[in-house]
């Protein structure tokens, strides 16, 4: 047991690392496959040892080993928070094909979550993978299908969220803007429809299903939602961009802890009934 939690930290720093590539290269449309690891700051070629997992930014003291440009804590941040991912479900499931690909999916969901909160985007091609690992992260056939049906449950459930609450938010605008009327622009209305809920947060909404199940996946909602509100509290009453709180970050924690500590939750919600 001992060498499997090991191993599968291990390579989940490996996989990390990989993923801070995906992570700078993405959002920019570089190619992730072609072109060799390279400081971003003086375009120097790395060499193998300054792409050792967290030991080489240890080693190199955070700083670029040609031009000495700090290197972003980021790096070494992804790689270990991959290990511990990795880590977390060998320790619940052991090390197998189905754990793999759960441990995949959240490692797509980290992906996604630092490049929402850096550049507040969110790639659908990691959305799909997201969702793909999920989907196929199951012991068995019925497992994928019990898995996909939630998914498209989840991805229903948000979608209709979604148009509800632009629905009320663009109409309240529109109640609002009434008042202003005049004779001369009283058919003439401006309204913008305002979106609720972007369609990256629907598609993150698939892999939660797929994870979770509806009744852990309504809960992971709902904690995600706690863990976000001292940050919207925080910015309240800043200006309209400062307000636009990238929120994957906050599904994707919601999500790994509800996974985590599944059998305590259920047992919770059993005895509540």
């Amino acid at each position: 047991m001992e060498y499997t939690l090991i191993t599968s930290f291990i390579l989940g720093l490996l996989i990390g690392s990989f993923l801070n590539v995906i992570i700078v290269r993405i959002p920019k449309e570089e190619s992730i496959v072609f072109g060799g690891s390279h400081c971003v700051h003086c375009s120097n070629k790395l060499k193998s040892w300054h792409n050792i997992p967290l030991l080489s930014w240890i080693l190199l003291r955070g700083k670029c080993a040609y031009c000495k440009t700090p290197i972003s804590v980021q790096y070494p941040i992804v790689e270990l928070i991959s290990g511990f991912v990795f880590l977390a479900i060998a320790s619940k499931y052991g090390l197998s094909f189905a754990s793999f690909f759960i441990a995949m999916s959240f490692l797509m969901l980290l992906a996604l979550s630092v490049i929402d909160f850096k550049y507040k985007m969110i790639p659908d091609s990691l959305n799909l993978l997201a969702i793909f690992f999920a989907v196929f992260g199951a012991w068995n056939v019925d497992g994928v299908v019990h898995n996909f049906q939630n998914a498209l449950l989840f991805t229903g459930g948000f979608t209709l969220l979604r148009f509800t609450l632009s629905y009320y938010l663009t109409s309240s605008v529109f109640r609002a803007g009434l008042k202003t009327k005049t004779t001369w622009n009283r058919h003439y209305d401006r309204t913008p429809f305002i979106e609720a809920m972007g369609e990256g947060d629907i598609m993150v909404a698939a892999t939660m299903g797929a994870l979770l199940g509806i009744q852990l996946g309504l809960v992971a909602i709902f904690l995600s939602a706690l863990l976000a509100l001292p940050v919207m509290l925080l910015v309240l009453g800043r200006s309209a961009e400062e307000q636009r709180v990238p929120y994957v970050p906050f599904l994707a924690m919601a999500t790994f802890i509800v996974f985590l500590y599944d059998s305590q939750i259920m047992d919770y919600i059993k005895a509540s009934y």
